[in-house]
């Protein structure tokens, strides 16, 4: 089939090029030209610059100029396309609302264009981006202002976890479209042809509306568990001796009626979907008069997680910020992406910063560049010229009188040779993620010990 994706961030683009590596022929759009020309280089380092997902570069320099390619114009492509996808950027607004602003406009443009065509094939327009519940008849809406004959509209959000989007596009657990017509889904139904009646793979057809609430009530009850074992299972092992995290997630979790994933604890989850997602189903949820009394308990619950264990080295451990060099150690919101959105890191250098720490010295694998840039463009506060940034967790760790641990890298597991190689005792290790496991050695050594699920140790 032939496909035009617009938006290319870290939905659009996975999107496109798995697409592609099925076969189909797929545009993939933009209004950044020089995400595009980096797009169209087909360069792993371009690509990366702006989504860096593992095998995602690989997959595009396979199929680019071949089934795959980047555009910036799409007004001679749109009259043979088959499939529309919006992967639009849908960002929060103050109050839990969602900004359709990029959404509306591209809308627009695309019903504008589609309206001078000569078309005489069902074009299907698909809602990829979470979108508030309603959405596809906000889209409906703006095709019939514009008089577009023979279009469709349905909604297939995604449910990839960054960090394995092509293998989640790859090996998907379920694929969910919501449409009105029986033509829509039997588009939608030679598009993803491999999975239809997938002996693993649930392929669920049902309406645009329901389609759009089944991806906001999964990431909310995602959130859900991160916040239960954040507010319970870490707040008991915090608090009453000799109560192992470990054993106690074990134990719980054995129960085959209980979801292992979210059994975890950790400063808090990021990301651009889970805290968006709660705050939208929330705001949409008030607007309706429906109590969201569990909803906001849950989200505050994953914000005071980010900015807590700095509060406890104050009043658990005795800690005195003022003046002292930290060193932060990761800055995304998770292991294997440069996606600072919603990073816990964000909120944890902020609540540094304002315990007047004299420098903040700041490492991740991935995203360097990405915060400098994010910092820099809130230089309207002072503070933030503090931030440094080094190449590797050593240079980083030099010379500090703090290690706060806030992303999983896998690297981070074996610090503790590093730490005793550069960084000598007295010195508060911050552990965020619980990466450290044999800080016994650590605390024999001279080193304090702070972790999330655990009590302070020295």
């Amino acid at each position: 089939m032939n496909v035009l994706v617009i938006g290319t961030g870290y939905v659009g683009l996975p999107h496109s090029a798995i697409l592609a590596e099925r076969g189909h022929k797929v545009w993939a759009y933009d209004i950044d030209e020089d995400r595009i020309n980096d797009y169209k280089s087909g360069l792993k380092e371009n690509i990366e610059r702006h989504v860096n997902e593992p095998e995602l570069a690989e997959t595009i320099e396979a199929h680019i100029h071949k089934t795959l390619f980047f555009t910036t114009d799409i007004s001679s492509i749109i009259n043979n396309v088959d499939v529309i996808f919006m992967c639009v950027n849908t960002p929060p607004l103050k109050g839990g609302d969602t900004d359709l602003s990029f959404y509306r406009d591209a809308a627009a443009n695309i019903a504008n264009l589609l309206s001078q065509t000569q078309r005489t094939q069902r074009v299907l327009i698909v809602n990829k981006s979470t979108v508030p519940i309603g959405t596809a008849r906000l889209l409906q809406s703006i095709l019939a202002k514009y008089d577009v004959p023979n279009v469709g509209v349905a909604s297939n959000p995604e449910f990839l976890a960054q960090g394995k989007a092509i293998e989640g596009s790859r090996r998907p657990d379920r694929i969910v479209v919501g449409a009105d017509t029986e033509d829509d889904f039997a588009i939608l139904q030679n598009l993803y042809g491999v999975y239809v009646n997938h002996v693993r793979i649930r392929y669920i057809e049902t309406t645009p509306e329901t389609a759009e609430a089944i991806k906001y009530v999964g990431n909310t009850l995602l959130l859900t568990y991160v916040s239960f074992w954040n507010g319970v299972g870490a707040k008991l092992a915090e608090t009453f001796d000799n109560i192992d995290m470990e054993d106690l997630r074990l134990g719980v979790t054995s129960d085959e009626r209980i979801s292992k994933w979210g059994a975890y604890v950790s400063n808090g989850a990021g990301g651009s979907c889970l805290g968006k997602d709660i705050r939208s189903l929330i705001y949409q949820l008030k607007q309706t008069n429906n109590d969201t009394n569990l909803l906001q308990a849950v989200y505050h619950i994953n914000e005071h997680q980010k900015k807590y264990l700095v509060e406890r080295a104050i009043y658990e451990a005795d800690f005195k910020f003022g003046n002292k060099v930290v060193s932060v150690l990761g800055l995304t919101y998770k292991k294997q992406t440069n996606d600072m959105r919603d990073s816990a890191s964000l909120i944890a250098i902020d609540a540094l910063l304002a315990c007047g720490v004299s420098s903040i010295q700041a490492y991740d694998p991935l995203a360097n560049d990405i915060a400098e840039s994010y910092w820099f463009s809130h230089q309207k506060n002072p503070l933030y010229s503090k931030i440094k940034y080094f190449d590797s967790a050593e240079e980083a760790i030099f010379g500090t009188d703090v290690i706060f641990i806030s992303t999983d890298w896998e690297e981070f597991r074996s610090l503790s040779s590093v730490i005793k190689k550069v960084a000598p005792p007295p010195m508060l290790i911050i552990d965020g993620r619980r990466m450290i496991q044999d800080y016994k050695k650590l605390i024999e050594d001279g080193y304090s010990y702070l972790p999330v699920g655990g009590k302070f140790k020295a």
